[in-house]
């Protein structure tokens, strides 16, 4: 790809961008002037979000770097099995609408961490708890705010750190601010200005393949045909990384369905990435079920994830084909060496802002862009704070602190995870790879053991604190293990390499042991198995 270094921006595009964070703080502002009032305002918007602003909310909070810079970049050297990540959270998403929303509703809890106490005990409230932040400042903030400031270094030249820092300073304002109800909003604003930013790339590089008809239905064809890489410089390109992707010489770059050795999403990922990954991706993080719990009512709650559903099936369409435009476009980018390939494939998105997007209209890709980064570090920042404070803080230290005192010790946790996820930023760099992997690796490592235990406890009134117990901090070890093994037997088996197929391994442990230990152990107590902590079979 060419040096992208002669970026620039005309009067129109400043304009557009100003006029962007003008409304995006008016809106800020507004939805978050009166919610420092108590912590049920301040960390869960009063409970008073609409279906629409949920939806919305959930949905931008899942959108950002990872996407615009990962997955894109992913898209590009792997193929359309990437869109998969987005697809098959339908499956998590329909059963938070029909089994978990009632009564994650009515059991009134703040933060998932309390929810876990009362259905199991508080060494799991707080070892989740621990686990949440952790994850939420190093898979999430900090890859976020390294994307962006990848994308302004590439695009100006700005010195990462200084990039790092402003983006930082800029996203996290309203978080701190005005907390959900600020962040919920600006969110659901910003979700318009994203999906018609990614739509609009996506139509002009169909229309760059095009050629001189610029049409996008030639486009879309020569895009297929390159991607199915049986002549050329794309065959090239293929066969030169099959093997390092794939575990095999021949790869399908069209195709959903990947071996098990696959890299990134071997084909057991379909049917066990629901469980593994997407219901504590989409349900156990507090960043993406806080809108949910602040929802006016259980209707508002669910017609919310029915929004986010819809937008999430067609996600790949903004997310996906860019990077199908990218490698029919320049296809000997997969010929450099694996180690310079993957940073390489990043810099796609920003790459087509530069090649395709003509002056005039930069500023509102920009704004896209921007508002990706901001209302995922606006989400993450407000659950780090609700679960610092609430989680730790009030339940550890100040049991009668008031109302006013939560909400300032919140808005100082806010400032310190903002801190130190861009100091972290600052050397995601310099771990090589992937940033779209990166991220999928870490949540493939904490993903599995909380996944197994909530699905069970959810399920069966059988399933006990000890079996609970046993199964996170077991699970969490034979994480760590599996990766020492891969990375210092040689002659470990092909399938166990992939970071997908590890979490598959993890979860199916933890879900023998949690039976096992539960079976052997007391009961629950009765109040552990009301209906508000899990499903009354009685009542579907």
């Amino acid at each position: 790809m060419q040096d992208m270094s002669t970026f620039s921006l005309s009067l129109f595009d400043y304009v557009a961008f100003a006029s962007f964070f003008v409304a995006l703080s008016l809106v800020g502002w507004w939805a978050g002037r009166k919610e420092r009032g108590s912590a049920d305002d301040y960390f869960l918007a009063g409970r008073n979000l609409p279906w629409y602003v949920v939806g919305g909310s959930f949905i931008a909070s899942n959108i950002s770097t990872e996407h615009f810079i990962g997955m894109i970049g992913a898209t590009f050297v792997y193929g359309i099995c990437v869109a998969d990540s987005e697809w098959l959270n339908v499956f998590s998403l329909s059963l938070i609408i029909w089994l978990f929303i009632p009564f994650l509703m009515a059991s009134k809890v703040f933060t998932m961490p309390e929810y876990l106490e009362r259905r199991f005990n508080g060494t799991l409230r707080q070892s989740f708890a621990f686990v949440t932040v952790l994850s939420n400042v190093v898979a999430f903030l900090a890859a976020v705010l390294y994307g962006g400031a990848l994308a302004l270094e590439t695009l100006f030249g700005w010195p990462l750190w200084t990039a790092i820092i402003v983006l930082g300073l800029f996203a996290g304002a309203w978080a701190i601010y005005g907390g959900l109800s600020s962040v919920a909003w600006t969110d659901f604003f910003t979700v318009i200005v994203m999906i018609l930013g990614g739509l609009s790339v996506t139509v002009l590089g169909l229309k760059m393949l095009g050629g001189e008809s610029g049409s996008i239905i030639a486009g879309f064809n020569y895009m297929l045909t390159a991607n199915q890489a049986n002549t050329g410089l794309w065959k090239e390109a293929v066969d030169a990384t099959a093997q390092t992707i794939a575990g095999t010489p021949d790869y399908n770059r069209l195709s959903i369905i990947q071996p098990a050795t696959h890299a990134l999403w071997p084909w057991p990922n379909l049917i066990f990435a629901t469980f593994t990954i997407s219901i504590w991706y989409n349900v156990l993080n507090q960043f993406m079920i806080q809108r949910v719990l602040g929802a006016k009512n259980t209707y508002h709650a669910r017609m919310g994830i029915v929004f986010a559903g819809l937008i999430k099936i067609m996600m790949p369409v903004i997310i996906v084909l860019p990077g199908l435009i990218l490698f029919a476009k320049y296809p000997e980018v997969l010929l450099k060496p694996w180690t310079e390939v993957q940073p390489e494939a990043d810099k796609g998105y920003v790459h087509m802002l530069q090649t395709i997007v003509p002056t005039g209209l930069r500023g509102l890709f920009l704004a896209a862009l921007f508002g990706a980064i901001q209302s995922t570090v606006n989400s993450v920042l407000n659950s780090s704070a609700t679960i610092i404070t609430l989680d730790f803080y009030k339940r550890l230290f100040a049991p009668e602190a008031d109302q006013k005192q939560l909400v300032r010790v919140g808005i100082a946790a806010s400032t310190v995870v903002l801190l130190v996820a861009m100091v972290l930023a600052g050397f995601i760099g310099q771990l090589g790879g992937s940033l779209f992997v990166y991220i999928q690796s870490l949540y493939a490592f904490f993903a599995p053991p909380s996944s197994a235990i909530f699905v069970l406890g959810i399920l069966f009134k059988r399933i006990n604190a000890k079996g609970a117990t046993a199964a996170v901090f077991l699970g969490f070890a034979l994480g760590i293990g599996l990766k020492l093994y891969v990375e210092y037997v040689p002659s470990h088996p092909a399938w166990i390499a992939p970071f997908a197929n590890q979490a598959i391994v993890n979860w199916l442990f933890c879900v023998v042991v949690c039976v096992v230990v539960s079976l052997m152990t007391a009961p629950p107590r009765v109040e552990q198995v009301d209906q508000s902590l899990m499903i009354n079979w009685r009542a579907l």
